[in-house]
């Protein structure tokens, strides 16, 4: 049984007033428009959202990342295109956490917990998982570094104000390919948004391209060592990123388990509601059985990141699981309400379209497979 603090069930609420004052009456015109509600995100950041597990000599919240997962549900349960601002904002204060010099971390998480725009760029156009193949390049001139290059589907490619990059900086001792990461700013010169994506789905998150045209850079806004691309990168999609979207996914598993059973209710058919019929209550019971699975696999995975266990494996589970799972809860729900599931005017549609999003987001459904196989196979 998952038993929440007394603490954890106090932020859920605040989160849950928010979203439900907030977000959830223009979740579906930031869907139909393909907007990021950028005053709504400062907003968030007032509350303590954005930086929640942050400790607070930096301007966090100082809280941990099952409160960060508490958020993404709650958010993600009217708007997982909003939510996965959440996780790209997440995945940039997370890298400067863990691997940023202290200088860095009083520069820059304050501003990120205060209301700036965080964002992770790693894809390129040559393919996301293609890590070594990275085209964009860091290039020492003068004792700064000068970074071109051009990244794709960057989740706040339009509206960020502190980007963690990686680029190519060379090759290592043996040759290989050496990809560094550097902190830059969002009004940094050469630093721009390049073409904005059409999204079907997680609209309400600006993605796109991000374009590197001479960006100079001191020397102190490497993160990490030279050739730290691969640790950061991974350690960051591991934990920010697969666990964030695993938590959006059990949000868009609780709206289609929350809408599944009122439009039972309230549809009657032959003159009783619809949920009196076995055959609804056996999706209902599907939707329920898949939300509290997903919701248990993905707050183990971020309570064992808490615990300081190793946890790469159950996180990969969670999101895995949760993502499939919150497909197949969709079309469940737009299954059971027949012709409604097509009219606009239900957000089941909407569902179904953000559910697909989240299989790609930070590793698709195979690759969470292949690491799931591989930690097994290795015991």
């Amino acid at each position: 049984m998952l038993k929440l603090s007394e603490q954890q069930e106090l932020l859920r609420k605040a989160v849950r007033d928010f979203v439900e004052n907030e977000i959830a009456p223009i979740a579906q015109k930031i869907h139909d428009e393909d907007t990021c509600p950028v005053e709504l995100f400062k907003k968030m950041a007032q509350l303590g959202f954005n930086g929640v597990f942050v400790p607070t000599r930096y301007g966090g919240t100082g809280l941990g990342h099952i409160e960060q997962a508490i958020i993404l549900e709650e958010v993600g349960r009217r708007s997982a295109g909003f939510a996965a601002t959440l996780v790209a904002h997440y995945m940039g204060v997370y890298a400067i956490m863990n691997w940023g010099s202290e200088e860095q971390k009083l520069k820059y998480l304050p501003m990120l917990c205060s209301g700036a725009f965080g964002g992770f760029s790693i894809t390129e156009p040559g393919g996301g998982s293609d890590f070594a193949g990275q085209k964009a390049t860091g290039q020492l001139v003068d004792g700064d570094w000068v970074l071109n290059g051009r990244k794709c589907f960057i989740t706040n490619s339009h509206c960020m104000g502190v980007n963690v990059m990686n680029v190519n900086t060379g090759k290592d001792a043996k040759g290989r390919p050496q990809i560094s990461v550097f902190i830059i700013e969002g009004s940094a010169p050469g630093h721009t948004p390049g073409r904005k994506e059409k999204k079907a789905g997680l609209r309400g998150s600006y993605t796109g391209e991000v374009i590197l045209n001479n960006v100079r850079l001191p020397q102190s806004n490497l993160l990490g060592q030279l050739g730290d691309g691969a640790k950061i990168s991974l350690g960051t999609l591991g934990v920010m990123g697969r666990g964030g979207t695993a938590a959006v996914a059990v949000g868009i598993l609780r709206a289609c388990l929350e809408e599944s059973v009122k439009f039972a209710k309230e549809r009657i058919i032959y003159g009783k509601p619809l949920s009196k019929l076995a055959n609804i209550q056996f999706l209902i019971a599907q939707n329920r059985t898949d939300y509290e699975a997903a919701r248990l696999l993905t707050y183990n995975a971020m309570g064992m990141k808490d615990a300081d266990l190793p946890n790469t494996a159950e996180i990969s589970m969670a999101k895995f699981f949760a993502a499939e799972a919150a497909v197949n809860a969709a079309k469940r729900t737009m299954d059971l309400m027949g012709g409604y599931g097509l009219v606009a005017d239900y957000p089941v549609s909407r569902y179904l379209l953000d559910a697909m999003g989240t299989i790609p987001c930070c590793g698709t459904s195979h690759i969470m497979q292949v690491i799931i196989a591989g930690e097994e196979l290795r015991k």
